[in-house]
């Protein structure tokens, strides 16, 4: 027999400047076009920790840490190794009849976490997650009902989108799910109506909500708790990206001291390295789904206890606890709110600076001086949020480092670093933002120059 000989970092040197290219032939060439049109197409090549290297070997500094996956860095050698072990070790993987050592002992692991739970489901992804919640809830209460908050994010399945609160995802897609309904974050009283008619089998929530970085009032999780509770209705929070330490606890939710039935994790627990999500709830909840024999198998996902993902969740955990990554998160994200939130007073287009941990968001709006008024008009006239890429693709250019708005059409940048950055790390990102806020703030300017840049671009794509 022949053996194949792929060597994945040779065809990778082979084809890298044929990204673009392969991209536009056969993936989303909507893509390809946005990252040429923000001047982002400069072909990363490797990534270390906090940092990505373009083919240049320029370093940036990653703010976005692909949607928080990287909490724990790009190809941490600890995560690495275990997943080495894996393949070295010629495991039984995937037998299905049969039970997963790894899984076992992940599930252990992630419950000595959140000891008020008792179970543990693994899937694949978040959207998974948030898909078997609403099966779980449904299953476990008799109910149909699902509540979630505006401006949501949970997923884009079908059942996750239909608890998204966004018009950008769900356009052109429906019907989607019934019986979910929409209530105002941090609305007691409107939560309250809807429950009422104990009809709704789960209220699922983000602590921190992702897109917009917007923070509960200091009453809305633990009233919401406690208003489940009195209806019957479970309580899920969705800790995909807040969780793992994201805001300098193991969960969100212990920043109010609430113990949910149902906890979603995802994204940080893949250690960047192999796709896993994880349900966490009450053992009479489980119960009820699993509740015989014959239906052992009534939920489950093909991928879902794969080796390769439970090692990667378990030597996650392993470094968060060793490097004390939750008390880095927590110590670096009151630093760089402390120092951001110094320059409120002297930026007139800075608003607010909100977050917990290393989950941060950065609000602009209209400033008072005409000037600046005149010129933030013409933006939002053009595309509401368009100011925000006035200080990002600086940022990227000028600063070497990447972010992100926090939603479509939002004026609140955020930053999701991997709970790794430094002291530094910390300097380096005041700095940058000092001096690009700054910039923003001189009319005429190199910064609205490329406000006018991408404003002709917005008016050419609406005609």
């Amino acid at each position: 027999m022949v053996k194949a000989n792929i060597d994945i970092s040779e065809m990778f040197a082979d084809r890298q400047f044929q990204r673009g290219a392969l991209h536009t032939r056969y993936l989303n060439e909507q893509l390809v076009r946005v990252l040429k049109t923000i001047g982002y197409d400069v072909g990363f090549q490797r990534g270390q920790g906090q940092y990505l290297f373009d083919r240049n070997d320029e370093r940036y500094l990653d703010l976005l840490s692909g949607f928080g996956v990287f909490a724990m860095g790009r190809n941490h050698p600890v995560i690495r190794e275990a997943l080495k072990s894996v393949l070295d070790g010629e495991f039984a993987n995937l037998v299905q009849l049969d039970l997963s050592t790894l899984a076992g002992i992940l599930a252990e692991r992630l419950i000595a976490n959140v000891p008020y739970l008792d179970k543990v489901f693994f899937a694949n992804s978040g959207t998974e997650c948030v898909e078997a919640a609403i099966k779980f809830a449904r299953g476990a209460t008799g109910r149909p009902g699902i509540v979630y908050c505006d401006h949501a994010y949970h997923g884009l399945s079908y059942g996750s989108l239909s608890l998204t609160d966004d018009a950008n995802f769900r356009g052109g897609f429906g019907p989607l799910l019934p019986n979910c309904t929409s209530i105002p974050f941090n609305d007691l009283e409107a939560l309250e109506r809807a429950l009422a008619t104990r009809q709704v089998a789960a209220f699922i929530v983000e602590p921190i909500q992702g897109k917009g970085v917007n923070m509960p009032s200091d009453d809305f999780l633990p009233g919401a708790a406690a208003l489940c509770k009195r209806y019957g209705t479970l309580f899920i929070a969705d800790e995909i990206q807040t969780g793992m330490g994201r805001t300098g606890r193991f969960l969100a939710v212990e920043h109010w001291n609430v113990e949910p039935d149902m906890v979603l994790l995802s994204k940080a627990l893949s250690g960047g390295q192999v796709p896993v999500g994880a349900l966490l709830t009450r053992k009479a909840i489980f119960d009820k789904i699993f509740d015989r024999m014959d239906r052992a198998v009534v939920h489950g996902s093909t991928f879902a206890k794969n080796d390769l993902a439970m090692a990667a969740g378990i030597a996650t955990l392993e470094v968060l606890k060793s490097e004390k990554l939750i008390e880095n998160a927590a110590r670096s994200g009151e630093r760089l709110q402390t120092a951001l939130k110094a320059m409120i007073p002297k930026y007139e287009l800075l608003k607010n600076i909100r977050g917990k941990g290393l989950m941060v968001g950065i609000e602009f709006g209209p400033p008072q001086s005409l000037t600046l008024r005149a010129s933030w008009n013409v933006l939002e006239t053009a595309s509401k949020g368009l100011f925000c890429q006035l200080i990002t693709i600086p940022l990227f250019k000028e600063h070497k480092i990447l972010t992100q708005v926090a939603g479509h059409a939002s004026h609140t940048i955020k930053l999701l670093p991997p709970l790794v950055i430094t002291p530094e790390d910390c300097t380096w990102i005041e700095t940058a933002f000092d001096q690009v806020i700054g910039a923003s703030h001189r009319v005429p300017g190199a910064v609205w120059s490329l406000g006018k840049t991408l404003m002709d671009n917005a008016v050419r794509k609406s005609a």
